[in-house]
């Protein structure tokens, strides 16, 4: 044990040491994966981005971009639609989202100082944002993972010639789970809005697939991100289907733009390494794509059908899955139902609580999350016993549909029986619904207290150093 204790401390020293002489990081695949003559590759790339203007598409609105990142005579082409889209664009930073192809690490790694050289010359990291990122993200730098990594200093050149002057944050994501991409995405919505930011995630498609395979499978994918199905992506990447080697970097950027509603999504070109003259059985899909936040216009809200159509759906879920231990089907009647929201199911017995389960994250489709928060309030609240058949006839149902939740400094903001809390320290993490304070009839004060102790923290926590959350819910 103590060996190992040395061995973890010594591997502390060192990398704190290059920690802190972290720099200009040097062009790596310069005359490998793009060309290392700086006069060739700057007319190769203005050539691909006037080959690929699409004059059709706006910048209004737009949040992300999704870039391949293999060698440039197999994906620069496609790159080439989002960056001309993007050519010229009032921007001061861009977050480029990488993805880990060498080293082996998770969470991720902000380069926090210095810049990235290429053959066209230094592109600065916007110091003061990296920091505010890495704050907020919890992650640092690990120089391993940055050293020999393509998925970033492939798409310096690509900005250097469309947005001359920007400053970037590079950040590699090493191996995704949930957790990390939520994570990411999280503390870019803490602190990107009202800056002139674009986020680009690099990644390519499906790997080395014949041509029919690749392009049936791409186009799947494609359709997911297009819908902003993040729930989807996100099971497929965690079992690591070969449908995205930078997938976790998708997703956080299309949670982030869609931080109040699903984003839109423009595909603007597909191809795959044949197209280049790669061999047809073992092709590399390629993807550029726009994300764009939905205009704030229309507040989120639901018919009386739609609440009574929820409402049926949560209960035939839970008779079914008591009865007969089944998930049910379903297809929602209304459109309204297929958008991402954060959701609870609250079941009561008699005016008092049986189960109370949901989703804070809007990581699925509405009538997907009340399926499942349904099943999981009858059947995995620690709190109760499984709920049994003799009982389903005397639930009621209670369903609360979240806004997503925003963070306070000030705890007078507060509005009892408009607002939702959340407060969380460290691993620690509480939630109470708007209807609950009324219900028991606490003042603001006993509303954050209470809050912490759900958290299990002690119950002035809210005074020191725990985050505070609030949210709205449509109840009904």
């Amino acid at each position: 044990m103590y060996k190992k204790n040395l061995i973890f401390a010594l591997s502390l020293i060192v990398l704190t040491g290059v920690c802190l002489s972290q720099d200009i990081r040097k062009p790596i695949w310069a005359g490998k994966f793009y060309e290392g003559r700086p006069e060739v590759l700057e007319k190769q790339i203005d050539s691909m981005l006037k080959m690929s203007e699409s004059p059709g598409h706006t910048t209004r609105g737009l949040q992300a971009l999704i870039v391949p990142h293999a060698g440039y005579p197999y994906s620069g082409p496609v790159a080439a639609y989002a960056y001309s889209l993007v050519q010229g664009a009032d921007y001061d930073t861009a977050v480029i989202i990488g993805t880990s192809h060498r080293y082996g690490f998770r969470g991720c790694s902000i380069y926090l100082q210095g810049g990235y050289e290429t053959p066209l010359g230094i592109t600065k990291i916007d110091e003061e944002l990296a920091k505010k990122l890495s704050k907020a993200s919890g992650y640092g730098y690990i120089p391993q993972a940055h050293k020999e990594e393509h998925s970033i200093e492939v798409q310096i050149p690509f900005l250097q010639k469309s947005l001359p002057g920007v400053k970037i944050v590079p950040v590699i994501m090493g191996i995704p789970s949930k957790k990390t991409i939520f994570r990411l995405a999280d503390a870019m919505v803490e602190i990107l809005p009202g800056k002139k930011v674009l986020v680009i995630a690099s990644t390519d498609m499906s790997h080395f697939l014949s041509k029919k395979e690749a392009n049936t499978l791409d186009s799947e994918t494609i359709g997911l991100i297009r819908a902003s199905d993040t729930a989807t992506l996100i099971e497929k990447i965690e079992k690591r289907e070969n449908i995205m080697c930078g997938g976790g970097g998708v997703v956080s950027a299309l949670l982030y733009s869609g931080e109040s509603e699903s984003p839109r999504v423009e595909i603007l070109h597909y191809a795959d390494s044949s197209a280049a003259g790669g061999p047809p059985d073992q092709v590399v899909g390629y993807l550029s794509a726009a994300v764009y936040s939905t205009p704030p216009s229309t507040k989120f809200s639901l018919t009386a059908d739609e609440k009574g159509e929820l409402l049926n759906l949560a209960r035939s879920a839970v008779n079914r899955f008591v009865r007969n231990n089944e998930v049910i089907t379903y297809e929602p009647q209304s459109p309204v139902l297929l958008s991402r929201k954060g959701a609870f199911v609250t079941l009561k017995k008699k005016q008092l609580l049986r189960g109370c389960i949901g989703y804070i994250e809007p990581v699925a489709p509405l009538y997907k999350t009340v399926i499942q928060a349904a099943i999981y309030a009858a059947s995995q609240d620690m709190r109760f016993k499984p709920v049994s058949d003799l009982e389903l006839k005397d639930l009621d149902i209670e369903i609360s549909v979240l806004t997503l939740p925003q963070k306070i400094n000030d705890p007078d903001v507060i509005t009892v029986g408009k607002h939702g809390l959340i407060i969380s320290q460290g691993d620690k993490k509480g939630l109470l619904l708007p209807q609950v304070p009324i219900e028991q009839k606490w003042a603001r004060k006993t509303f954050l207290q209470q809050t912490c102790l759900k958290a299990g923290l002690p119950e002035d926590a809210w005074k020191s150093g725990a985050d505070i959350f609030i949210f709205e819910a449509i109840v009904f």
